[in-house]
């Protein structure tokens, strides 16, 4: 597992409820892009703060693909899913750190979201590249960096990359403390 990586125990932390209050609200932030029915890609999902938040959001008939590489994370992930009554909307898969391992969804996501994840991967230019290749044409993804991580000339870098793989543009939101935006699969 590469250093840069967030610690499985911080996961509690980047979980927590009080979190809504002093960045954002998942639900919120997510309601203009998440439908019900929708097939979802959640890289790095931590322990849920967002991923139960969108499986309430795709309803029954919607699916949540949860991937991480850390095996703790999506433990207590599938545990606070199960309490919540979203275990059945939420798929989790352990991704390696050179590849998420999303060929089989190859056309098949109507939106995914990547929130404080791209800077931790070896490879942010894979990321963009599996992530398109998941999509259906003009999905959208929605990428954020934390501004503490991730300076404006680095999330730029990572906005070319995206490009390259066939993601143009679409909006780049208000979200505290991050940089972010809304990208479409050409």
């Amino acid at each position: 597992m590469p250093e840069r990586v967030c610690p499985w125990w911080l996961g509690y932390w980047l979980a927590s409820p009080v979190r809504k209050w002093i960045s954002e609200d998942p639900q919120k932030l997510l309601a203009p892009y998440v439908r019900p029915g929708m097939t979802v890609l959640e890289p790095g999902p931590g322990m849920g703060f967002f991923t139960l938040p969108i499986a309430r959001l795709v309803g029954p008939n919607g699916r949540v693909v949860a991937l991480d590489i850390q095996p703790k994370m999506l433990q207590v992930l599938e545990r606070r899913a199960r309490k919540a009554g979203l275990f059945s909307r939420i798929e989790t898969r352990i991704a390696r750190p050179d590849s998420m391992g999303v060929k089989d969804l190859a056309g098949s996501v109507d939106f995914a979201l990547a929130f404080a994840v791209v800077h931790e991967l070896p490879s942010s230019e894979s990321f963009f590249t599996e992530t398109a290749a998941a999509l259906k044409p003009a999905a959208q993804l929605f990428f954020a960096e934390p501004a503490g991580h991730v300076n404006t000339a680095r999330f730029q870098a990572e906005l070319k990359l995206a490009r390259h793989a066939g993601l143009e543009l679409v909006s780049e939101p208000r979200v505290n403390h991050s940089r972010a935006a809304v990208l479409r699969r050409r």
